[in-house]
């Protein structure tokens, strides 16, 4: 297998070479502070608070509101709805659930992460939905991607093609992250041999790219998927990518490897250490898969 996918590479650098850029220049300027200081300790009781509106559309795009809210959130009241989605966000990020804009929860908001939002359907939330309880059941902290939609039965055998200039220093960790998914799952991989039959397409963009989940410049969001079927994978340009765990550097692969469990149909992890976890901070380098990432593939499409 390995021996098929390293041909599947060679003649894919031998296709895509001549008219790619290099990624050296993808990213072009430093990331800002997300938040402002000031707003660290704001809670319910400080009724109005100077841009607590950027709090609500942070906590707004990773589902932690309702279309219910849309009147609210461009305003700069702290009122119930946002104590309640503080306190989902921070019972999901297992920090202090106390709907207090605390020093932790705005330094989480702050880190690099994943586009795709946070409140999919769980194992736990399906077995306890009326129940006040912890969502995690069995030690499992997997989830599903948010519109439950994963690949045929009879679609084990998935092609991706590779589009918009993508870098060529990029394909090799991205190969290896089909490979890892490979060999912990039923599916099977291969090179389209043409672009536009590929299941899943993977590219680098900027900005508004037409899929209504703009990028945001270096920092923030680091890549999405758009789950399964559809099979697009995006990541920012503007990142400082490399390959391989190097300071102050976001590793390619790594990123990857998450994207793709999101188009195989899976969700947020709320393990720390899984590859599905939806926080990578520069320097850091996932390129296995935990026991929660394999159990939540399984619990998909068998073992």
């Amino acid at each position: 297998m390995a021996s098929k996918l390293c041909l599947q590479l060679f003649l894919l650098l031998a296709f895509i070479t001549p008219h790619l850029t290099s990624a050296r220049h993808l990213h072009n300027h430093k990331p800002s502070l997300l938040f402002p200081e000031h707003l660290i300790g704001s809670s319910k009781n400080d009724n109005i608070v100077e841009g607590i509106h950027k709090v609500k559309a942070y906590l707004q795009h990773y589902g932690y509101f309702s279309n219910e809210n849309a009147n609210t959130l461009s305003t700069d009241a702290f009122d119930d709805d946002l104590e309640s989605a503080i306190k989902s966000y921070q019972k999901f990020s297992k920090l202090k659930v106390s709907g207090v804009l605390d020093k932790e929860t705005l330094q989480q908001m702050s880190k690099p992460r994943c586009g795709v939002r946070d409140t999919f359907v769980s194992v736990a939330q399906q077995e306890h939905e009326n129940k006040n309880t912890n969502i995690e059941i069995g030690g499992s902290h997997y989830t599903f991607y948010f519109n439950n939609v994963t690949w045929p039965a009879e679609k084990k055998h998935l092609s991706y093609g590779f589009i918009h200039n993508y870098p060529p220093q990029f394909v090799d960790p991205l190969v290896r992250a089909f490979e890892t998914w490979e060999d912990n799952t039923k599916f099977s991989f291969f090179l389209a041999p043409r672009v536009q039959t590929a299941d899943i397409l993977v590219s680098f963009e900027r900005g508004d790219h037409g899929d209504y989940q703009a990028f945001d410049g270096e920092g923030g969001i680091l890549a999405h998927s758009l789950g399964a079927v559809d099979g697009r994978v995006h990541f920012d340009a503007d990142e400082p990518w490399e390959s391989g765990p190097i300071e102050d550097r976001v590793d390619l692969e790594s990123v990857a490897l998450h994207e793709l469990g999101h188009t195989l149909g899976l969700g947020h992890s709320r393990e720390p250490s899984a590859v599905m976890y939806a926080f990578m901070d520069p320097g850091v380098y996932k390129t296995h898969l935990t026991i929660d990432d394999i159990e939540g593939i399984r619990a998909l499409y068998g073992a």
